[in-house]
């Protein structure tokens, strides 16, 4: 099974990305590809770069793409919002996506929900889970986060060329 990590925390090497390979390491083993999107920097302003443009394609290659974000404003950042505006409209389709994102505090907690899911289904993604919020100081030991990776573990066997069929 391939999984994805796209991160859009605009910090490199953020808890946001540590969060994100946590679970993808709790869902089904190593993350490939991981994309940290701060690394990039303006070359996300350039629409049409081959560069962004592969790493696209290896996001809508995968089986499972965690997209994850930390609380900026109530809502997942525009770091990772530009990114997903350079899909094609059904570049996810088959993707099954896991809308991750931290906060200081849980005033936000259905901002998976209620912000990034939207734009993931829009992209055609697959969507079978709520998203995940975690406390971003404490999200390695939040229970939360082993009892989605164990729900989201038992569906992934379905991945999306078997339920395509």
């Amino acid at each position: 099974m391939k999984i994805a990590v796209i991160v859009g925390n605009p910090k490199p090497a953020s808890r946001t990305l540590e969060a994100a390979k946590l679970l993808a390491g709790k869902v089904g083993g190593t993350p490939d590809p991981v994309i940290d999107l701060a690394v990039f920097g303006a070359t996300l302003l350039e629409f049409g770069n081959a560069d962004i443009a592969a790493v696209i394609a290896s996001v809508c290659e995968a089986d499972v793409a965690i997209f994850a974000s930390p609380t900026y404003k109530a809502t997942y950042t525009g770091l990772l919002k530009l990114f997903l505006d350079m899909f094609p409209p059904d570049g996810l389709d088959g993707v099954v996506a896991l809308p991750l994102m931290l906060g200081a505090g849980p005033n936000h907690a259905l901002a998976p929900d209620l912000l990034l899911k939207p734009v993931l289904v829009e992209l055609k993604a697959m969507c079978p889970f709520p998203g995940l919020y975690l406390i971003d100081k404490t999200f390695a030991e939040d229970p939360r986060l082993d009892a989605y990776a164990e729900r989201a573990s038992s569906y992934l066997p379905l991945r999306k060329r078997e339920v395509s069929q």
